[in-house]
């Protein structure tokens, strides 16, 4: 992407909505609360700020780059369209049988999650195609119109299709869709052979109907959010960061809305991925604590590892096929409710509980003053001394310790006969245990070893409680760089313009034919190089090639990263030595004596990463600035400790603070556990590593 000299990044969260603006070289940013009834009234607001930061009118932003938390939210929340499911006879129920999988095998109340639609929701039409793409029985269209004037008669505002092995021949969705666009041309309509063109209906038809789901909202509030822009006189293009970790054109968001799902925490794997390769870091931690949820994300060789899968609306927390699959590319990470706003109670087994249910921005936690009466993070925060109450968000708000307290102790400390200090304790080691755990999950599920890790920790509230959590998992070294508040905004502004495009197509290594796989990596890296070219007319693109493959009768795949020699020029030895090779890596040996086959063909389209600088680390030998104390409180030693305070903005270069201590900024606060010291490197990173340790 050419560089521009005043680009906005902004990033709606589910508490505050953050704005950055980079012009020539300098960064303004700011934190402000997610006006949840018309949230481009937050990004006005944050703008007009930013600009007036920097001297810089509005009509003077050349990109603006885009991510938000709506879409999620919409799931989660079931505040989509009203959406019809138009499928093939007799799979009418698969959103609802799902896989029959049981995600708790003991639990004799398995309770699982409702789907998108209900049964009177989703209409049926003959015709098939088979598994090799062959059509077995012909559709008949006048079916089709009488489907759709049932349609028409009910009133849908979208419609999704999904037809059986639609992913090898669309044609009869093709049709469906005509029929639609001529009978009702004003209604929303997606089809899973576009949206998400992979085997597994389960997971298609999931996904599909999540597109058609969010399709007319995302679309009023992208249209909204245009004009509101235009009215303040921007008229520079919008791009929206989707889920995969590149941007994509507005009219490709509006079209494709289920991709922007995880948009806002992948803006905060690629800043993340940004600074490991600053510090040449192979293996990265990122952790992304803001208002409402805390995300967490392996980067191996400064690149977020990728899935195809992910889950939105989890009914069990880390338990995986307890929420609603969605198949489209994704930086692969685990989200937990456990944020600055994530509530706190006292459940039947008298134990702490925190999350996933959120204060959000309104009213927002009692410390707020805003009519929350129940404890919160951020009152744990306050009251454990991690928050200075008359310097939150810059001053812009004022926070209430009494309120904190009343409601700590109401909540939770009458239940269980503790104090409020006590219950904030208590609550604050609950929620860095849930992450804890999370990361100790995740790391186990891709065999990684965590202590061989460094973190990197941004977001308002990770800073808050990232050294604890190293304490927990055995890392030894955390950064927190600089704009760590408002991280994802910065990495929106970090990501090239990039589109995945995939496609099943099942062939056993038995049956290698070189020919059709040439044939369809070149199709596919015609369809993404489309996509980021309507963004970026002029930038090299290059691609990246990965199959999913696995022994024949497993039931999952594994991603096989190919060179473009490698995929152009397709050789059987070539790709059973990589599968191999990665399946080795993974669970420690291959299978003898079985084929091999391939399901998924993906091709990855993006434009050249920014190129990054390598620093010079310092070691720390100078002494920070002290601007205050205050006690806070040491979870390692259960008390309160007599620490210092300094401010981000007076440590130079090579100084060292040393722990217990906060080092605070407008947007967020470090605390330095007892057990660490903070050195300031000269990027800008506070560097957070073991007392005795040396960079």
């Amino acid at each position: 992407m050419a560089a521009t000299s005043n680009r906005l990044g902004v990033d709606i969260g589910g508490t505050f909505t953050d704005v950055v603006l980079e012009s020539d070289g300098q960064s303004f940013s700011t934190k402000v609360l997610t006006t949840y009834a018309a949230p481009e009234n937050a990004i006005i607001d944050g703008m007009h700020q930013v600009c007036a930061k920097a001297g810089v009118a509005p009509s003077q932003i050349d990109q603006i780059i885009h991510g938000t938390t709506l879409a999620t939210n919409a799931l989660i929340e079931r505040r989509g369209a009203k959406t019809a499911l138009i499928t093939t006879e007799g799979f009418r129920d698969v959103i609802e049988m799902r896989t029959e999988s049981r995600f708790e095998q003991y639990d004799l109340n398995l309770n699982l999650p409702d789907p998108l639609l209900p049964r009177q929701m989703r209409f049926t039409v003959g015709g098939r195609v088979d598994a090799n793409g062959n059509v077995l029985i012909d559709i008949d269209r006048a079916e089709v119109e009488a489907v759709v004037d049932q349609i028409a008669t009910a009133g849908f505002e979208s419609v999704a299709v999904g037809l059986i092995h639609s992913y090898l021949n669309p044609a009869h969705e093709e049709l469906v869709r005509a029929v639609l666009a001529e009978k009702l041309p004003n209604v929303a309509v997606s089809i899973s052979s576009e949206v998400s063109p992979q085997m597994r209906e389960y997971e298609r038809f999931n996904t599909v109907v999540a597109n058609a789901y969010i399709k007319p909202l995302m679309a009023s509030y992208l249209g909204r959010l245009e004009d509101r822009l235009q009215a303040e006189g921007v008229t520079c293009r919008i791009f929206l960061m989707h889920s995969g970790g590149g941007i994509i054109s507005i009219q490709n968001a509006a079209d494709f809305p289920v991709r922007l799902v995880e948009s806002g925490p992948a803006g905060g794997a690629v800043f993340a991925a940004h600074i490991a390769a600053r510090y040449g870091l192979d293996k990265v931690l990122s952790f992304d604590m803001g208002g409402t949820t805390a995300k967490i994300c392996l980067i191996k060789n400064q690149t977020p590892k990728t899935s195809r899968v992910f889950e939105v609306a989890r009914t069990y927390r880390f338990k995986k096929g307890s929420g609603m699959p969605i198949s489209i590319p994704v930086i692969d990470m685990v989200e937990i409710g456990a944020g600055g706003g994530s509530l706190a109670h006292v459940d039947a087994m008298r134990q702490i509980r925190v999350g996933p249910e959120s204060a959000g921005s309104e009213p927002g936690p009692a410390c707020y003053g805003r009519g929350g009466e129940r404890p919160g993070v951020t009152d744990a925060d306050l009251v454990l001394g991690k928050l200075d109450p008359d310097n939150f968000a810059g001053g812009s708000i004022k926070l209430h310790p009494e309120e904190s307290k009343s409601a700590l102790s109401n909540h939770v400390g009458k239940t269980l006969d503790m104090d409020a200090v006590e219950a904030a304790f208590g609550v604050s080691e609950v929620v860095d245990e849930n992450m804890a755990n999370a990361a100790r999950v995740h790391a186990v599920e891709n065999g990684e070893d965590l202590s061989e890790y460094t973190m990197i920790a941004f977001g308002g509230a990770a800073p808050l409680h990232a050294g604890r959590l190293c304490e927990k998992l055995g890392v030894d070294r955390l950064l927190v760089p600089e704009g760590a508040g408002v991280g994802s905004a910065i990495g929106f502004l970090r990501a090239p313009s990039s589109f995945e495009a995939n496609r099943s197509v099942y062939m056993k290594l038995s049956d290698f034919d070189g020919g059709r796989i040439r044939s369809l990596l070149t199709d596919l890296q015609a369809e993404a190089t489309g996509f980021v070219r309507t963004c970026d007319e002029v930038s090299p693109i290059l691609s990246e090639f990965k199959v999913y493959m696995r022994y024949t009768g497993q039931g999952w795949e594994i991603p096989i990263e190919l060179t473009e020699e490698q995929a152009m020029n397709p050789d059987v030895a070539t790709f059973e030595a990589r599968f191999i090779e990665d399946y080795s890596k993974l669970f420690g040996r291959p299978v003898e004596g079985m084929d091999i086959e391939i399901t998924v063909w993906s091709v990855n389209a993006t434009t050249s990463p920014e190129k990054v600088a390598r620093i010079g680390e310092t070691d720390g030998s100078g002494t920070a600035p002290v601007a205050g104390e205050r006690q806070l409180f040491d979870a390692a030693s259960s008390e309160y400790l007599p620490s210092k305070v300094v401010n981000r903005v007076d440590m130079e270069a090579g100084e060292r603070a040393v722990g217990p201590v906060a080092v605070v900024e407008d947007e967020t606060t470090i605390i330095v556990p007892a057990s660490r010291d903070a050195i300031r490197q000269p990027d800008g990173c506070i560097d957070l590593i073991k007392k005795g340790d040396a960079q």
